[in-house]
């Protein structure tokens, strides 16, 4: 039985190991794609769930009940207990009648208007 002395243990491992390699990196491709794309259709149907809003909703703070209104500048909306209190609907209407400032708390009186 004949030696070929130009062929050395290394490159008879390297080719052996040649298809292993091959195999095993494109099944660990294979998996790196499937959980790349689940977890993208997972992002998506959070973002298309909610209206297309996406992070931001989530982002923002979730509502507390208002137990104290100033009828400011910065007020944006008229809480219900205010409407019940004063029976006025509009910002506008309440510092008409009570006056810039004026402050309504839950539970308590309406203050006195002006």
């Amino acid at each position: 039985m004949a030696r070929h002395a130009d062929i050395s243990l290394d490159d008879i491992v390297k080719q052996g190991i040649e298809g292993v390699v091959e195999r095993v990196a494109a099944a660990i491709a294979r998996s790196i794609a499937d959980t790349v794309a689940r977890r993208l259709e997972a992002e998506l149907r959070k973002t298309v769930g909610k209206g297309g809003r996406g992070r931001r909703a989530s982002a923002t703070r979730p509502r507390a009940e208002i137990t104290r209104w100033a009828a400011d500048r910065r007020a944006r909306r008229v809480p219900t207990f205010v409407i019940e209190q004063t029976g006025l609907k509009t910002k506008k209407a309440i510092v008409t009648k009570y006056g810039d400032g004026v402050v309504f708390e839950k539970g308590k009186p309406a203050p006195k208007a002006r």
